[in-house]
């Protein structure tokens, strides 16, 4: 369950030395005595902060939102991520930084600090935890093993390229920044089009109005050199998918054309989920206690269009799908449909101190997944690679020698 922010939540949740820090740069609060507020018990603070005028609240709330987002493990792996590509040439200050994080007490200790000593690595670090919170990836194989170029050219011509397809097809997009980051081994690009015009109602010094503004959509790539795989976040229409591939493949890669994506290449083999004895690899130290399959889609192999979905109750029966299937087996040739869809639930500990979690996994054929990119969304995507659903890359052949 995702955390619920309030000001008050993250006044009890932030150490009060921290929160002098913060109100001191900005010159507030110098006459409260935070030394007698004691730890946890914000009260005093919240009520002078409540005395402050509502527009100079409503910037440091949304900077306060932001830190208490970034105060978990997945915020503090984002961080972790950006120093090292931040503070590369001085390997002393990374050691540094790293080793006084991971000493401090608690996630929003470590975020807070960060935002206050670690501007540089702030920015960088918030993107990789909402790419990270982001389902639905679409991931094309076959780019090869150029290296993305990410000078400022090859960026405003990536916006330009960006705006110039969005305002042709869709009639938005008249202008687009674009943000490269690299993470490891792994290069992003946040790219942000201007969407439609919208109203929304909104509360602005006291009065209640409609107020139109014009907001940013997004468009994320994770190219991979040395994988050659490209991976796109883009909430919108699937005919864009390839037309937004090509313009990377053009742009960043400097390639001719979008190279083939083979439509029988499969990246998920939904196959064996359709076995009632088909059993899941586990490794040890994930903290992944069980995986039940809940949910199948059979597609027709004869008649396009034609599908069969089965969902049953788990809870009771973790094989309940399996025995739907074996009912449809009596009556139809199950050897003419292809499993095109699988959901499965897979029951997790995520906190050590707390009951294991339920997470379902939405699997499409042929490379679909609901997986996040998060700390537990990589777990379990390892665990379906060694289960064989989501199968390695063949191994390369060894190259003849003379």
């Amino acid at each position: 369950m995702a955390r619920h922010y309030t000001t008050k939540e993250f006044f009890r949740q932030m150490p009060n030395a921290l929160l002098v820090r913060y109100f001191q740069e900005r010159g507030l609060f110098r006459d409260l005595d935070f030394t007698a507020m004691k730890e946890t018990k914000p009260e005093v603070l919240f009520t002078a902060w409540m005395d402050l005028p509502e527009d100079q609240r409503h910037g440091m709330d949304a900077e306060f939102a932001e830190i208490f987002e970034m105060s978990c493990e997945k915020g503090w792996a984002a961080l972790r991520d950006e120093a090292q590509w931040q503070l590369k040439h001085d390997p002393v200050e990374l050691d540094d930084f790293i080793t006084s994080m991971a000493n401090l007490d608690g996630y929003p200790h470590r975020a807070m600090l960060t935002f206050l000593e670690h501007p540089e690595c702030w920015k960088g670090a918030t993107r990789f935890y909402h790419a990270d919170s982001l389902a639905y990836w679409r991931k094309r194989k076959n780019m090869g093993h150029l290296e993305a170029d990410t000078d400022d050219l090859s960026i405003r011509m990536l916006a330009d390229a960006l705006r110039t397809y969005f305002r042709h097809t869709e009639g938005r997009g008249d202008n687009c920044v674009v943000e490269p980051f690299r993470r490891g081994e792994l290069d992003y690009f946040f790219a942000y089009p201007e969407d439609y015009s919208q109203q929304s109602i909104e509360w602005v010094e006291g009065e209640f109005d409609r107020r139109p503004h014009t907001p940013a959509f997004e468009v994320i790539y994770v190219y991979s050199q040395r994988d050659g795989t490209l991976d796109l976040n883009y909430r919108g229409s699937l005919k864009a998918i390839e037309p937004l591939q090509g313009i990377f493949a053009s742009v960043i890669l400097k390639l001719d054309e979008l190279p083939p994506d083979p439509e029988d290449e499969r990246v998920y083999d939904l196959a064996p989920l359709a076995d009632r004895f088909f059993g899941f690899v586990r490794p040890l130290g994930t903290g992944i206690e069980s995986v039940v399959v809940k949910r199948l889609r059979l597609s027709s192999r004869v008649k396009k269009g034609d599908r069969i979905t089965l969902e049953a109750d788990t809870k009771h029966d973790p094989h309940g799908v399996h025995i739907l299937l074996d009912r449809l087996a009596a009556a139809l040739p199950l050897n003419l449909y292809n499993v095109t869809q699988a959901e499965l639930a897979a029951l997790v500990v995520v906190d050590e101190d707390k009951p294991a979690k339920t997470i379902s996994i939405k699997i499409t054929h042929p490379n679909s997944c609901s997986l996040k990119y998060d700390e537990v969304g990589l777990k379990l995507r390892a665990m379906l690679e060694a289960s064989g659903i989501e199968p390695k890359e063949p191994a390369a052949e060894p190259c003849a020698q003379g």
